[in-house]
C-alpha cells in the first residue's frame, strides 16, 4: 500500500428491538453528527462518502437516497453506496483513499429489521433457482451448520451455550448493546440452536471516519491504521461447501496479513454461536486473543451495520489504548458465505 489509512472516529446508535417512532434518516443523523464531532470535522471536510444498507429491509427501491438527503448531498458530493454490510462500504472508501484523490472519507451503515420478518427477507440472498424457492430461512441454515460442527466433533450444545454466555457477559460493558448480562438459552428455535444461540432482531446504525497519513494523526491521538484488508466469497451452492470450515475467511486473513504476527483482539461478525466456532478455527485464534469484547453480534445485530461495527469496535479499542493489533471480521450471506477481514494497528506506545 502506498498510503497509510486509518479509522480516526467511530460512532453507533443504542441498538434497540424496535424504533418505530424513527425513520432510517432520524436514526442515522445523530450518529453522523457524533462521528464527525469526534473527528473535529464538518460535512464539507469529507472527501468521499460511502454507505451500506439494503432495500429489502426497507421494502422500497433506492431507499438509501433518503438517508443521503439527510447526510447532505448538496452541494454535490463524491458519494457511493453498496447493497451490502457497511464493512464493504469501508473497503470501497479505503480503495478511494488509496488513489490519493481524497484524504478523508465518511462511511455509514444502517438497518431496521423490526418492521418485517428478517428470516424471510434473508432468503432473497439465496440461489434464486434451486434454493430460494424452498424458503430455507437464515436460522434453519445456521442450524445445519451447527449440526455439521457437532457431528464433526468440533462443538457440542454446552460449548455453544458457553459462547453465548461469554458474549452477553461482555455486552454488559457495552452501553450500546441490545442484550447483555445473563440471558437464558431458551427453547430450541431450530435444533440444535436455541434462542440464546441466535442474534437479537433490532434496529441500529453506525459510522466511521477514515483519514490518510498525517491528516489521520492530526484528527486522532492514536489512529487505528488499516494494515491489511481483504474479502473473499464461498461457492454460492451450499451443497458443495464444507460448512464446518471457512476457507474464504482464512484466505482473506492471509491476504490481509493476520498470520504475520499475533493479534490481541478479534471482533468477529458471528451472528450465531456456531459461526464463532468456525471463525476461530479458520483464523487460528487461541485463548490468548480477546474475542468480541463488545459482545459481538449476539449482543446487537443491526443488519447491514454489524460488520462495520466490528471494525469500529476494534478501532475504538486501539484509540483507547486497550489494543495494539486487532482483527476485525464481517460476513454476509448464509453460513458465512462472504467474508471480509481487516487488521488494525496502533502506533507503538
Amino acid at each position: 500500500m502506498t498510503r497509510e489509512i486509518a479509522v480516526v472516529a467511530f460512532g453507533q446508535t443504542d441498538h434497540r428491538r424496535t424504533s418505530d417512532e424513527l425513520s432510517e434518516v432520524e436514526m442515522l443523523i445523530p450518529v453522523l453528527h457524533d462521528v464527525l464531532d469526534r473527528a473535529g470535522l464538518k460535512t464539507a471536510d469529507i472527501g468521499f462518502t460511502c454507505s451500506g444498507s439494503t432495500d429489502y429491509l426497507a421494502g422500497r427501491a433506492f431507499s438509501f437516497t433518503m438517508a443521503l438527503d439527510g447526510v447532505g448531498a448538496w452541494p454535490p458530493i463524491s458519494e457511493s453506496h453498496v447493497e451490502m454490510d457497511g464493512a464493504w462500504a469501508l473497503y470501497e472508501a479505503w480503495t478511494k483513499l488509496l488513489t490519493g484523490d481524497v484524504d478523508t472519507a465518511l462511511v455509514y451503515a444502517y438497518g431496521k429489521s423490526s418492521p418485517g420478518s428478517v428470516r424471510d427477507v434473508l432468503t432473497r440472498q439465496l440461489d434464486p433457482y434451486y434454493v430460494a424457492p424452498l424458503w430455507p430461512d437464515s436460522v434453519a441454515l445456521a442450524a445445519l451448520q451447527a449440526q455439521a460442527l457437532i457431528d464433526a466433533g468440533h462443538a457440542d450444545e454446552p460449548a455453544l451455550a458457553g459462547v453465548a454466555a461469554r458474549s452477553r457477559a461482555s455486552g454488559a460493558a457495552n452501553s450500546h448493546a441490545q442484550l447483555s448480562g445473563s440471558v437464558p438459552q431458551g427453547d430450541y428455535v431450530v435444533r440444535p440452536l436455541r434462542t440464546g444461540d441466535c442474534p437479537p432482531i433490532g434496529d441500529g446504525a453506525a459510522a466511521v471516519v477514515l483519514a490518510a497519513g498525517e491528516r489521520a494523526r492530526r484528527l486522532c491521538e492514536r489512529p487505528a491504521w488499516i494494515r491489511g484488508i481483504d474479502h473473499r466469497i464461498e461457492a454460492h451452492a451450499l451443497g458443495v461447501r464444507d460448512l464446518t470450515d471457512s476457507p474464504s475467511t482464512r484466505l482473506a486473513a492471509e491476504k490481509a496479513g493476520v498470520f504475520e504476527r499475533p493479534v490481541d483482539t478479534a471482533e468477529l461478525h458471528a451472528p450465531f454461536t456456531s459461526q464463532e466456532v468456525v471463525l476461530r478455527r479458520a483464523l487460528r485464534l487461541d485463548d490468548r486473543v480477546t474475542v468480541n469484547p463488545s459482545g459481538g453480534a449476539l449482543a446487537a445485530n443491526p443488519i447491514m451495520a454489524t460488520g462495520l461495527i466490528r471494525i469500529g469496535e476494534a478501532a475504538a479499542r486501539i484509540h483507547r489504548g486497550e489494543s495494539d493489533r486487532a482483527l476485525a471480521h464481517a460476513t454476509s450471506g448464509p453460513c458465512l458465505q462472504q467474508n471480509l477481514v481487516a487488521v488494525l494497528e496502533g502506533d507503538p506506545r
